[in-house]
């Protein structure tokens, strides 16, 4: 399918841009804001297109400034769609739950509800709970995000005020958004999970105490896995590679590669021969742990849709383990001169009809690495999590 999108580098516009790229689909047109200025500009870029999505919007700030903003967005849009000379089949428009609720922000979002519906056109209407996920900015897409940060900082949320927050993983908006329907690793029918604020602040601080030790935390449903998925998205790239618990007696040593605390789990491993790749793929939800046990080898890192290569240099003399963020390209090389001996561990039994894994290579002759992300230990880096980078390829 051949979509458009507005926001395309916000928050939803980067998850449903990498759900894109999973599916296989053509890479999406981007309408910028300097775009919607010229409804001609626009008319141009949507002609023919499967879908448009109207993603942009203020989410805070000035009540004025996000009333009008959300309002002359959608307005900006509907002019270029009304001069299209091939129209687009269909208009998603991300709304939210607060439409028309009497707020300024709730108010903007159903007068540009109306104001796309005017174009003629068919019309997708989304009303959004809470969502959350990886690479959320903190004190402005969501509590989640916000918590998240603390925490991986070193810090502790505190809850003022309890309410009751229904959320919605962004990977499953994007999914309805995109209209998809094949089953995967998301689920386009947005399933909720209706919790407090200080339950989730409690859920993040025992995930963020168990992971500080390299622990992994009781996992029994999709929300689980993705809240944690969420907090492990503000550690990387600063918290790793995690130092492995060593024990040795006069038998020899033992390492401790995994501590999980429940769910289905599964471990393998394998060998590489010296100059040998394997990975070049990413992960919308699977949590992946790589431990080379014996051997050297580099562990090189992407995020989808940015350029800023990260490095890892691990080896067997002195065990650590890198987990992989999810919607992160990763690979692994034996950079050693004899045999790489990995243990790989997942969170999931591996199901071939659901693999969730998605080719996507770390690096083409199109991206230069970045040599300041190479790593080599957590006190050798900054504790704040990188969150910038070039959207596109």
């Amino acid at each position: 399918m051949n979509i458009a999108i507005t926001g395309a580098d916000g928050f939803l516009g980067w998850h449903t841009r990498v759900l894109a790229r999973a599916l296989g689909w053509p890479e999406p047109t981007v309408l910028t804001r300097a775009d919607l200025v010229d409804p001609e500009v626009v008319a141009a870029k949507v002609a023919g297109v499967d879908r448009v999505l109207h993603l942009a919007g203020v989410n805070r700030g000035d009540p004025v400034e996000v009333a009008t903003g959300n309002v002359e967005l959608a307005a900006a849009l509907a002019r270029g769609l009304k001069l299209c000379a091939v129209p687009p089949r269909t208009v998603a428009f991300a709304n939210s739950v607060q439409a028309a609720n009497g707020t300024p922000y709730g108010d903007a979002k159903a007068v540009a509800a109306e104001t796309l519906a005017s174009t003629g056109l068919d019309v997708v209407d989304v009303r959004l709970p809470n969502l959350y996920g990886e690479h959320g900015r903190p004190f402005y897409n969501s509590v989640v995000a916000t918590f998240c940060r603390l925490l991986a900082d070193g810090g502790r949320p505190e809850v003022h005020e309890d309410r009751e927050l229904r959320l919605v993983h962004v990977t499953d908006a994007a999914a309805h958004l995109l209209g998809v329907s094949a089953p995967g690793s998301w689920d386009a029918e947005m399933p909720e999970v209706r919790t407090g604020v200080r339950e989730v602040a409690d859920r993040l601080a025992g995930y963020a105490a168990l992971y500080r030790a390299g622990e992994i935390p009781s996992l029994p449903d999709r929300h689980a896995v993705r809240m944690f998925n969420t907090y492990r998205s503000h550690c990387f790239p600063a918290h790793y590679p995690l130092p492995l618990p060593r024990h040795a007696d006069a038998r020899g040593e033992l390492t401790e590669v995994v501590k999980s605390y429940g769910g289905q789990g599964q471990t393998f491993c394998s060998t590489s021969h010296p100059g040998i790749t394997r990975g070049e793929h990413f992960h919308l939800a699977k949590v992946e742990r790589f431990a080379v046990v014996r051997g050297s080898a580099e562990i090189s890192l992407r995020r989808v849709g940015h350029d800023e290569v990260v490095r890892f240099p691990v080896d067997g003399d002195s065990p650590m383990v890198v987990d992989m963020p999810t919607m992160w390209a990763h690979k692994i090389v034996n950079t050693g001169p004899g045999e790489l001996l990995t243990l790989f561990w997942t969170n999931e039994l591996y199901d071939p009809q659901r693999p969730d894994t998605y080719a996507e290579p770390v690096e083409s002759e199109l991206r230069e690495p970045v040599e300041s992300a190479v790593m080599t230990s957590r006190a050798s880096v900054d504790t704040t999590p990188r969150l910038t980078g070039r959207s596109g390829r």
